[in-house]
């Protein structure tokens, strides 16, 4: 890791209260790690998850939520900004780290399995069968900022040669972005919007359960309840929480969370990236 003035390249608005910097730095980032960046004179750095690090630009996606991020939004091509990282622990893409046998609950209405009118369905999988596409298949599951690490996720399990899905929700139309960014990588995410104004009406279950989709494994990244409602239904995968944190670096513990024996674990150090079930949502 290390602390850069990073000269902008671009800094635009992509949808409602979000904007898309780019950074022309040579900081090497992984998927689903983050940076600290420094806002003006405000005291404390904003984490920000990474879109996309590649050819020496660091993409970032923010939300303009308060005072600091305001301030970034007014950043001009041209200008520095302070970031430091790259931190945390991402999402495992390589093939040692993600081995093909590991299988998740089907995904879909099959995982149910019982039929309408309480048949019993004979699709339903069984303890120890292997549903979906076949070995090596993702799928992405994000919700509103939680969209923009699981860019550079998709493009680094594709050159692992995994078949990748994803799943986007968010608020309303107005909300939606990212779709270009999936495009560029052959991606044609299914959209879910809490309004209908686009894609299925309702939650990013929802519209997986009305595409139908299946896979071997599940990463998400995006609110509290979606990740809680994921972990709900899958039991093979990686979530990546959101949190308020101040150092970046596991030492003021000040962004601890649970695990199920009471143990606690830091979401800057030893996240943002967990396994289902390793910490309590």
């Amino acid at each position: 890791m290390k602390d850069e003035k990073a000269r902008v390249l671009s800094n635009v608005p992509v949808a409602r209260g979000v904007w898309k910097l780019d950074l022309e730095t040579d900081m090497e980032c992984g998927p689903g790690q983050f940076v600290e960046v420094k806002c003006g004179q405000y005291f404390l750095r904003r984490p920000i998850s990474v879109c996309e690090e590649k050819d020496g630009v660091l993409t970032l996606i923010y939300k303009v939520v308060g005072k600091g991020t305001d301030w970034l939004s007014r950043v001009q091509p041209g200008e520095t900004v302070d970031v430091f990282g790259p931190l945390g622990t991402g999402f495992p893409t390589s093939r040692a780290e993600v081995p093909a046998e590991l299988s998740a609950r089907p995904v879909g209405k099959q995982d149910r399995g019982l039929q309408s009118g309480g048949k019993e369905n004979e699709d339903a999988s069984c303890p120890g069968e292997r549903k979906g596409p076949g070995h090596g298949s993702v799928l992405l599951i994000g919700g509103g900022v939680g969209v923009p690490p699981l860019v550079m996720t998709a493009r680094k399990l594709q050159e692992q040669g995994v078949k990748v899905q994803a799943v986007l929700g968010f608020g309303s139309r107005a909300d939606v972005f990212g779709l270009d960014l999936f495009a560029a990588l052959g991606i044609e995410p299914v959209i879910a919007t809490m309004d209908g104004s686009i894609g299925t009406p309702g939650t990013v279950l929802d519209a997986i359960d009305a595409a139908g989709l299946e896979a071997d494994l599940v990463m998400s990244c995006g609110p509290l309840p979606m990740l809680k409602a994921v972990s709900d239904r899958y039991e093979t995968g990686y979530v990546s929480l959101e949190s308020r944190m101040a150092c970046g670096l596991g030492a003021c513990m000040g962004c601890v969370v649970k695990t199920p024996d009471g143990s606690q674990l830091r979401v800057c150090k030893d996240g943002p990236v967990f396994r289902i079930g390793e910490v309590v949502l």
